[in-house]
């Protein structure tokens, strides 16, 4: 993924208020940039993965529960992965 460089002041103060150590500051950062264009519906799941620097989709769920960020799945797409499954695990004739 190519990326840029922001630089962007807070107060100090905010450290200590999300207990957080500077070290610490990028990554939370980036998971809150992905949960807020995940919730408003402009990254997918994987990319907001991406984006927070998770190493998977459920890292990221996970990170969107933490937040009460619903995660968008339809019946629709619970049919598909359902087809799917039923697809992969169908016993193979040879």
């Amino acid at each position: 993924m190519e990326t840029i460089t922001v630089s962007v002041s807070i107060p100090k103060s905010l450290l200590a208020v999300a207990g957080l150590r500077e070290l610490e500051l990028d990554g939370f950062i980036r998971e809150l940039v992905a949960i807020e264009l995940y919730r408003q519906r402009r990254l997918s799941l994987g990319k907001a993965a991406e984006v927070a620097w998770v190493a998977t989709k459920w890292e990221m769920t996970s990170a969107l529960a933490k937040h009460d960020v619903w995660i968008d799945y339809t019946a629709d797409d619970a049919v598909e992965d359902l087809a799917t499954l039923r697809g992969v695990l169908r016993p193979r004739r040879w």
